[in-house]
C-alpha cells in the first residue's frame, strides 16, 4: 500500500496549476494523477445507474405500500359494494373501486412511511449510518508521497487552491491510484470546505 494524499479542483486548468507546483518541488510525473470525480449517484454501478442499490430514505416503504394498498383497497372495496348495492351497478364498478382504491392506499402508504423519518423534531438528530459522507464532484489530484514529504504535497495543494485535502493508503502503479473508490468516504486532513 502506499501513501496518496489528494485534492479536489474546480477545473482541470487550476489542477494543472497544482501539478506544475507539485514539479517544483521535486515530485515526478509518475507521483501525479488527475481524474474527474462524478456527483453522488453518478458513478453507474448498477444497469439502471446510481451508486446504491436502495434510498437509505426509501427504507420501509414497501411495507407502509402493502399497507395502504390493503387498507384502503378494502375500504374501497365496501364502498363499492354498499354503492352498487344501492344503485344495482354491475361487479365491474366494485372491481374497479377497489383497484382505484388499492392504487391509491399503496401510493398514500408508502409516502406515509418513507416520509416518516422527515417529520421528526428538529432537535431529533440525524442518524448518520444511513446518509455516509459523500465526495463531491469536481477534478481530483491525486499525489503518491512517500511519509517525509507528505506535508510538503498538502502545503502546496492547499496553496494551489484544493479543497477537501484527503489522505489515504492504497495501490498505486503506473502513475495512477488503482483502486480509487468514489463512494469511499473520504478521511479528510483538514477541515472540509463548505457545501456550495
Amino acid at each position: 500500500m502506499s501513501l496518496i494524499v489528494a485534492a479536489r479542483f474546480q477545473t482541470f486548468d487550476q489542477a494543472s496549476v497544482a501539478t506544475q507546483n507539485l514539479f517544483k518541488e521535486g515530485f515526478t510525473e509518475d507521483d501525479v494523477h488527475t481524474f474527474y470525480i462524478n456527483s453522488a449517484g453518478g458513478h453507474s454501478r448498477y444497469p439502471l445507474g446510481g451508486d446504491r442499490a436502495a434510498d437509505p430514505d426509501a427504507k420501509g416503504g414497501h411495507l407502509g405500500a402493502m399497507a395502504g394498498a390493503s387498507a384502503l383497497g378494502l375500504v374501497f372495496a365496501l364502498l363499492g359494494g354498499i354503492i352498487a348495492a344501492q344503485m344495482s351497478a354491475p361487479v365491474l364498478i366494485i372491481i374497479a373501486a377497489a383497484g382505484v382504491g388499492a392504487y391509491i392506499g399503496a401510493l398514500a402508504g408508502a409516502m406515509w412511511i418513507v416520509g416518516r423519518g422527515r417529520r421528526k423534531t428538529p432537535s431529533t438528530p440525524v442518524v448518520q449510518e444511513s446518509h455516509p459522507v459523500v465526495r463531491m464532484a469536481g477534478v481530483m489530484l491525486a499525489l503518491h508521497v512517500t511519509a517525509e514529504k507528505e506535508s510538503v504535497a498538502r502545503r502546496v495543494l492547499r496553496e494551489s487552491g484544493g479543497q477537501d485535502i484527503e489522505r489515504a493508503q492504497g495501490r498505486w502503479r503506473d502513475g495512477k491510484w488503482q483502486d480509487f473508490d468514489p463512494l469511499t468516504p473520504p478521511q479528510t486532513v483538514e477541515a472540509p470546505s463548505p457545501t456550495p
